[in-house]
C-alpha cells in the first residue's frame, strides 16, 4: 500500500499493520472506527467480522496461539473495549500475543462526562488492567511509534496483549510521513554461564525431572533430546501439551494435579522447569511451592522469581537456551521408559468422558487443532487427551472464561489454512459466543465442533456436592443445539452411539463449512 502524507491516519495504520506481517483482523466496524476501514478494501488483509467483540478477542487468541504470530483486533469506544477486555484477560493469563486497536472520545472531550457516545472516564486504565502495555495516542506518531512498541514487546519479551486507543479526531488526521515496519529486536539470550552451572547440576542429579510450559512449545526437540540424555522423565503444564510428544516414552504428559507427581517432583535432586509459572492452575493447589532444586529458564523475570525458589534462574527464550544447554549434557545410556502416572478414572462421570475422548482422539488425524472450553469433558482431556504437536492443545488456562473455545478455534483455523480444527464445549459455555457459528460458516470454514450435552454445569454441581451444599441452579433447559446449528446454515449431528460418533467425526471432516456434534451421556451407553 503506498504511503503517502495525505493518507488519514486511520489508513495508515491499516498499511503499518500490512508491514509488520499482519494478514487477519477480527473486529466490528461501528460508527466510531470507520476511519480505520477506510483502508481495508485495498489492503491485502484480510478483516474478519465477527458477531460480538468476545468473539473478536478469543479469535484473535485462537490464531495467535495456533500460529505464534500476533492476533490483532479492532473494536469501537466505550462497550466495545469493555467487551473484549475478557477475552484480553485470558489472553493476558495464558501469555499470547494479542494486539487491540481501539477509538476513544475526542481528545478535547476525553474524561469530560458531558454525554458524549460510548464514553468512559479512563477506558485506558480499564485496559491497562489486562494488557503488558497500554497507550493512548495524542499525534499521529503516537499511533505509529505504539504500533512499533507493540510488535517490538511481542517480538522480545513474554507474549503478552496489547492495547493502543486512538482518538476520534486523531484518526482523521493527516498521518504524515515514517509509517514503516522497524527492525525488531531479538530475545534475550540467556548467560553461558548459568546454562554451564545448569548442565553440571543435571549431569550430577541422580533423579532429574523437566517440566515443560506453554513457553517451551517451540522448544521440544532440544527438551526431548535432554530428556534422552539425562532419562528424565518430563512432565507438561496444560499450556505445554504437544511440546514433546505425548507417545515418547518419557513423555508423561500433564500430570500436575496429581499427587503422584508432586511426589515425583520433592524426589527430585534436579527440577528443570521451562517456560512456565507453575501456578495455582497448573497444580490445582494454592499451597505449592518448591523450594530446592529447581533450575528455571523463562522469558519473564518475574516468573523467575515467585512464587518458586530458583537455585538457578535463567532469563531467556526457552529456545535459544535449550540449544544451547543440551551439547553440554553428559549421555548416560539408552534411555528406559518413565513410569507413568495413572489418572484416576473409578468415578463414573470421568470414565464415562475418558471414553468420548477417546473415540474422538482416535477418528482425528494427530495434526488436529483442539480449541476448548471451560467445561469437564475439556478438565478430563486436560490429563486424558494426548497432543504430539505443539500449538495444537489450546485452552482456557488462567482467566478460565467461558465461551472460549468456539471463537479460538474458528481464530485457529483462519491461522492454520488445511490443518484440521475442532472445537470441545459444554452445553452452557458455547451457549456464550454460539453466535459465531455465523462467522465460521460465512467463511465455509469446517471446524468441527462437539458439544457435551449433560444440560447441567456439571463442575459446578460436583463442587457444590463436594463442598456439603445441596447442588441448585445448576441445571438448565438447553435449546434444540441441532435446530439452532442448521438455522445458522451448519452441519449438525447427535450420534446415538460411539460408533455413530466416530461416523460423524468421518463426515464432518469431509465437510464443506463447520458441523456441530452434539453429544450425550445416553450416547455412550448407546
Amino acid at each position: 500500500m503506498a504511503k503517502r502524507a495525505e493518507l488519514s491516519t486511520g489508513e495508515a495504520l491499516v498499511g503499518l499493520l500490512e508491514d509488520y506481517g499482519v494478514d487477519t483482523i477480527f473486529g466490528i466496524p461501528g460508527v466510531h472506527n470507520i476511519e480505520m476501514y477506510r483502508a481495508l478494501p485495498r489492503s491485502k488483509i484480510k478483516h474478519v467480522l465477527v458477531r460480538h467483540e468476545q468473539g473478536a478477542g478469543f479469535m484473535a487468541d485462537g490464531y495467535a496461539r495456533a500460529t505464534g504470530k500476533p492476533g490483532v483486533c479492532f473494536t469501537i469506544t466505550g462497550p466495545g473495549v469493555l467487551n473484549i477486555l475478557t477475552p484480553i484477560g485470558q489472553a493476558w493469563s495464558d501469555s499470547s500475543p494479542v494486539l487491540v486497536i481501539a477509538t476513544a472520545l475526542d481528545v478535547k472531550d476525553s474524561a469530560q462526562g458531558r454525554g458524549r457516545l460510548h464514553e468512559m472516564l479512563d477506558q485506558r486504565g480499564a485496559a491497562a488492567t489486562v494488557t503488558a502495555l497500554h497507550m493512548r495516542a495524542y499525534t499521529p506518531k503516537d499511533v505509529r511509534d505504539a504500533i512499533a512498541r507493540a510488535f517490538a514487546n511481542f517480538a522480545s519479551q513474554r507474549p503478552r496483549p496489547a492495547y493502543i486507543e486512538v482518538p476520534l479526531d486523531i484518526l482523521k488526521e493527516a498521518a504524515g510521513e515514517g509509517w514503516t515496519a522497524r527492525a525488531l529486536p531479538k530475545k534475550p539470550l540467556a548467560d553461558p554461564q548459568q546454562l554451564a552451572a545448569a548442565a553440571k547440576r543435571l549431569n550430577a542429579a541422580k533423579q532429574p525431572i523437566i517440566v515443560l510450559g506453554g513457553g517451551a512449545l517451540d522448544a521440544g526437540k532440544a527438551a526431548l533430546e535432554i530428556a534422552e540424555k539425562l532419562n528424565a522423565p518430563i512432565l507438561t503444564t496444560v499450556a505445554g501439551k504437544g511440546a514433546v510428544p505425548a507417545d515418547h516414552p518419557l513423555c508423561l504428559g500433564y500430570r500436575l494435579a496429581q499427587p503422584a507427581a508432586m511426589e515425583r517432583l520433592q524426589a527430585s535432586d534436579a527440577i528443570l522447569c521451562v517456560g512456565s509459572e507453575m501456578a495455582e492452575t497448573d497444580f490445582w493447589n494454592t499451597e505449592v511451592v518448591i523450594e530446592k532444586n529447581l533450575i528455571r529458564i523463562d522469558i519473564d523475570p518475574s516468573s523467575l522469581a515467585r512464587p518458586h525458589i530458583a537455585e538457578i534462574a535463567i532469563l531467556g527464550d526457552a529456545k535459544e537456551a535449550l540449544d544451547a544447554l543440551n551439547p553440554q549434557i553428559a549421555k548416560r545410556g539408552a534411555p528406559s521408559p518413565a513410569a507413568q502416572i495413572a489418572v484416576d478414572t473409578s468415578d463414573p462421570a470421568r470414565a464415562m468422558l475418558a471414553k468420548v475422548l477417546g473415540v474422538i482422539r482416535g477418528s482425528l488425524p494427530p495434526e488436529t487443532i483442539i480449541a476448548s472450553d471451560m467445561t469437564q469433558i475439556a478438565y478430563a482431556g486436560n490429563e486424558d487427551f494426548p497432543v504430539s504437536h505443539p500449538h495444537t492443545w489450546i485452552h482456557p488456562v488462567g482467566f478460565g472464561t467461558l465461551g472460549f473455545g468456539l471463537p479460538a478455534g474458528i481464530g485457529a483455523k483462519f491461522g492454520a489454512g488445511k490443518t484440521p480444527v475442532a472445537v470441545l464445549h459444554g452445553d452452557y459455555g458455547i451457549q456464550y459466543t454460539l453466535n459465531e457459528l455465523g462467522t465460521a460458516v460465512e467463511h465455509r470454514l469446517p471446524v468441527i465442533v462437539f458439544v457435551w450435552n449433560n444440560e447441567r454445569l456439571g463442575a459446578i454441581h460436583d463442587s457444590m456436592a463436594h463442598a456439603g451444599i445441596q447442588p441448585n441452579n445448576v441445571t438448565l433447559m438447553n435449546p434444540d443445539f441441532q435446530m439452532l446449528a442448521k438455522a445458522y446454515g451448519c452441519h449438525a449431528e447427535k450420534p446415538g452411539s460411539l460408533k455413530a460418533l466416530t461416523l460423524a467425526i468421518e463426515a464432518a471432516l469431509k465437510a464443506e463449512g463447520p458441523t456441530l456434534i452434539e453429544m450425550t451421556p445416553r450416547m455412550v451407553n448407546g
